[in-house]
C-alpha cells in the first residue's frame, strides 16, 4: 500500500493509485525502487579453502550475508556471484550437467565475522544444508549432552564472554526455543519457552575473570536455533557481555561473541591473549570427501581443518 501510495508500482506503463485494480492476464507489473546509496561495508573475503563443490570464507564483521534492508549489493552473496562471474569455467563447471550456483549454507550476522561455509553446486547445498540439519535432529532425538545417531559432518564452536562467574566447569543447555509475539516486534522475538523447538548448546569453562565478574566460555551448539547461544547463556543466569555503540544514529548493542571453529565475530577485552583485544564469532569445520567425490564413487580423502585468523579490525592492541 506504502509503495502504491507513492506511486512506485506501475502496470503497463501506468502509474497504480487503485490498491484494489484487478490484473489482466498478460499484465505487466513494476516496482520502482527509489535510489539509494548504500552505507559502507567491508568487502574483502579471505578464501581459506576451495575445491569444485565448496567455498570456506573468512567473513569480516560488518558484511551482511544475504540481500535484506538497506544492504542489497555489498552482501557475500554479491560477492560469490561476482567472483564466479569473473573466474574461469571450473572443472566442477565443465562436468557434464553441473551448473554453479554459489550461496551460503548457513548465516552469520552482519557484526560477525569468521569462517562461513558456501556451496559452488546446488548437490553441494543440498549435502552441505543436511549436514547442518543432523545437529538440530540429534537435539529433537536426546537432550542429555550425549551424541545421538551418526557422527555429525560439522562441528561448531563458539567462545562467549559471559555476565558473571560460572560456578561449574561445565554444563549442557537444552532449554525449547520459540518465536512468541513481541509488542512493536512485527516478527516477534525468539525466546527460551517450552512450546519452542529442541535444542541444545554444551558450555565449557576456559577462564574465569574474578576482577571483571565475567567467565570466558566456549559453547558448542548441537542446533542451529536463531540466537540459541545469546538465549540459552541468559537462561543459565549468564548473558552475553554487551556492547553499546552508535550507527545510523541508533543504538545498537553488540554481543561479544566468537565462533571459533566454523565462524567468526566481534569485540571485546579479555586478559591472557596478546595482541587481542576482541572476541569473536567464529566457527572451524572438518572438510572430509569432496562432495563431487563422494557421489561419483571416489574415496574419501583425509579429513582437514581449516581456521580463520583475526581480522586486522579486531585486533586493537596488546592486553
Amino acid at each position: 500500500i506504502h509503495r502504491i501510495r507513492n506511486g512506485q508500482i506501475t502496470v503497463d506503463g501506468q502509474v497504480v493509485t487503485d490498491p484494489d485494480m484487478i490484473l489482466r492476464e498478460g499484465s505487466k507489473l513494476v516496482y520502482h525502487r527509489l535510489a539509494w546509496k548504500e552505507p559502507f561495508a567491508p568487502h574483502l573475503l579471505q578464501v581459506l579453502y576451495e575445491d569444485d563443490d565448496m567455498v570456506a570464507l573468512n567473513k569480516p564483521s560488518g558484511l551482511q550475508v544475504l540481500p535484506k534492508g538497506i544492504f542489497q549489493q555489498r552482501t557475500v552473496l554479491a560477492q560469490l556471484q561476482w567472483k564466479e562471474w569473473k573466474m574461469p569455467p571450473s572443472s566442477c563447471s565443465k562436468r557434464k550437467n553441473v551448473q554453479l550456483h554459489p550461496v551460503p549454507v548457513h548465516r552469520l550476522g552482519r557484526g560477525t565475522s569468521g569462517l562461513l561455509l558456501c556451496a559452488k553446486t546446488k548437490l553441494a547445498k543440498v549435502q552441505l544444508a543436511s549436514y547442518f540439519a543432523e545437529g538440530a535432529a540429534n537435539a529433537e532425538k536426546k537432550r542429555d549432552g550425549t551424541e545421538v545417531g551418526k557422527e555429525r559432518k560439522i562441528s561448531k564452536f563458539y567462545r562467549a564472554l559471559v555476565t558473571g562467574i560460572l560456578e561449574h566447569d561445565g554444563d549442557v543447555v537444552t532449554q525449547p526455543i520459540g518465536l512468541v509475539h513481541y509488542p512493536g516486534v512485527a516478527e516477534g522475538l525468539y525466546v527460551a519457552c517450552s512450546s519452542g523447538k529442541p535444542a541444545m548448546s554444551k558450555v565449557c569453562v576456559l577462564e574465569r575473570l574474578a576482577h571483571q565478574n565475567q567467565t570466558l566460555v566456549q559453547v558448542e551448539i548441537h542446533s542451529g536455533r536463531p540466537h540459541q547461544i545469546r538465549i540459552h547463556l541468559a537462561y543459565i543466569g549468564h548473558p552475553l557481555v554487551g556492547l553499546n555503540f552508535m550507527t545510523w544514529n541508533l543504538l545498537v548493542r553488540i554481543f561479544l561473541l566468537h565462533m571459533t571453529e566454523v565462524m567468526r565475530g566481534l569485540y571485546s577485552l579479555f586478559p591472557g591473549t596478546v595482541g587481542i583485544t576482541c572476541m569473536l564469532i567464529g566457527w572451524s569445520f572438518l572438510i572430509q570427501p569432496r562432495i563431487s567425490d563422494c557421489v561419483c564413487g571416489g574415496k574419501w580423502p583425509d579429513v582437514q581443518q581449516v581456521t580463520a585468523d583475526l581480522h586486522e579490525d579486531m585486533v586493537m592492541g596488546v592486553v
